[in-house]
């Protein structure tokens, strides 16, 4: 496929408009009907990119890209379609709709793995909205105007931030209080933009939101990293957009300026990168001295063939990009529809591997973004005579946990961290009591009084940064 055959100008499609693209007519009814009711609950979006190239429209509904971004009637359970699909259809009651759509979402545990709870830190006991500081090293920073996607996919992990759920919403509407917060934090060494998706902003409003991460006094952030799907649903971001040129540019004076820039590409599939528009975005963001990660997540219907993910990682490194993650699908959302046992999860993950030489084993994965931590599956043993799951955190609430290993009993219908039962007889697993088993105890929220953070950056001001409309 020739970069002279894909759209040249952005244009989705939401609900309200889909039925406008030439494809709606190939839909079969149910089809069309499962995107009408259940895109109330589930953000829908797709774009004109993504229907022309990367949608297979003979094989529907079992394409895997179709899957990943239009709705259908299983990811709701069958007595909340049938009452969603009376009410939208046929009853038109909007206050209705909006209590059946409410309780729907609120079952599918909109807000994983303390997101609201445990990760937003707290300044003079207020909340940040804008930031979540899960990991010591690491915060994450949502610009409000990066709070959309180029396609929404049906599994996204942050769906409350597309559907209206304003009071689980995070977003920053400009970076005084992030880089005051860096200020007083010395051992931050990364910062992830992330939302949505930042790179859906113009070049000029990333810039504001970049630029004052590169002042002197934040010379303890080492790593900006932009986290992003556009790699795979808009790749002309990178290379046609009127100001494609301007976004390398920004990237070039971030590397310029010391500081590693990392563009973590969202991939779920290996048809995401067999396009030639999306090659050279990945050519030109290497180019530019950043580089490339590639993560996702391991999907029931979508990308359970370990051929796709070879194909994906080694595709990526010949281009210039590195495999990363690959991601336990977590539990929110339809997660009923999409999940996967976690033995499975890492029989795929295990074949795939051994698809492919070296340079793409830089890969970890099947990993469970849960409560306490990164946790990834490292195998399926047998210790005196128990089947066990091996694992271990690559990343903890407690920097103690950190590559430590632990077992629990092999479940072969486990989707989820939660699901697991200890190993050898024990009743918890060494980090669920707030306490491991030396005694070591998570540390902590720490809250920064805000006169101390505004006396800290009194006089060394790296200037603000405001979104763009």
């Amino acid at each position: 496929m020739t970069t002279d055959t894909v759209p040249a100008k952005f244009k989705p499609y939401t609900r309200q408009t889909i039925s406008q693209a030439r494809q709606w007519q190939w839909m079969p009814a149910d089809l069309q009907e499962a995107v009408q009711v259940v895109s109330h609950v589930l953000p829908f979006r797709a774009n004109e990119y993504v229907m022309e190239q990367l949608i297979d429209w003979s094989n529907i509904p079992d394409d895997p890209i179709y899957r990943l971004v239009f709705p259908h009637r299983d990811m709701l359970h069958a007595d909340e379609y049938e009452t969603l699909r009376d009410l939208v259809l046929f009853k038109k009651d909007d206050a209705a709709i909006a209590k059946q759509v409410h309780a729907i979402r609120m079952r599918m545990n909109p807000h994983p793995a303390g997101q609201m709870t445990h990760n937003v830190p707290r300044v003079n006991d207020a909340p940040l909205k804008g930031l979540q500081h899960k990991y010591k090293e690491t915060v994450l920073f949502f610009p409000s105007s990066g709070q959309t996607c180029h396609a929404y996919c049906t599994f996204c992990f942050r769906w409350p931030q597309f559907v209206g759920m304003d009071d689980m919403k995070f977003d920053a509407r400009e970076t005084t209080e992030l880089v005051s917060y860096l200020k007083t934090h010395l051992d931050v060494t990364d910062v992830l933009i992330t939302g949505g998706d930042p790179l859906i902003m113009n070049t000029r409003s990333l810039t504001e939101f970049i630029e004052p991460l590169l002042a002197p006094e934040l010379a303890h952030i080492q790593n900006i990293r932009l986290g992003t799907k556009s790699v795979a649903y808009w790749p002309q971001r990178f290379v046609s957009d009127k100001d494609s040129d301007d976004l390398l540019r920004l990237f070039e004076r971030v590397v310029k300026a010391g500081k590693n820039l990392a563009i973590m590409g969202h991939y779920s599939h290996a048809v995401e990168l067999r396009n030639e528009m999306a090659q050279r975005a990945v050519k030109r963001i290497v180019s530019t001295g950043a580089t490339l990660r590639m993560q996702g997540p391991l999907i029931r219907h979508i990308n359970e063939d370990p051929k796709s993910w070879a194909e994906l990682w080694t595709t990526g490194v010949r281009l210039g990009a590195i495999p990363y993650y690959m991601f336990v699908e977590r539990d929110t959302g339809p997660s009923e529809y999409f999940s996967l046992p976690l033995a499975r999860a890492h029989e795929i993950f295990q074949a795939a591997y051994q698809m492919v030489s070296g340079l793409s084993r830089t890969v970890r994965g099947p990993s469970m973004s849960a409560f306490p931590g990164k946790v990834v599956i490292d195998g399926v043993v047998n210790i005196n005579g128990e089947k066990l799951f091996a694992l271990q955190f690559l990343q903890a609430r407690n920097p103690d946990w950190v590559r430590k290993p632990f077992f629990a009993k092999f479940d072969p219908h486990a989707t989820w961290l939660d699901h697991l039962v200890p190993a050898f007889g024990k009743q918890k697993f060494f980090f669920e009591a707030g306490d491991d088993e030396h005694g070591h105890r998570a540390p902590p929220a720490k809250v920064i009084p805000i006169s101390v953070a505004a006396q800290r950056a009194q006089g060394q001001s790296c200037g603000s940064a405001h979104s763009a409309a």
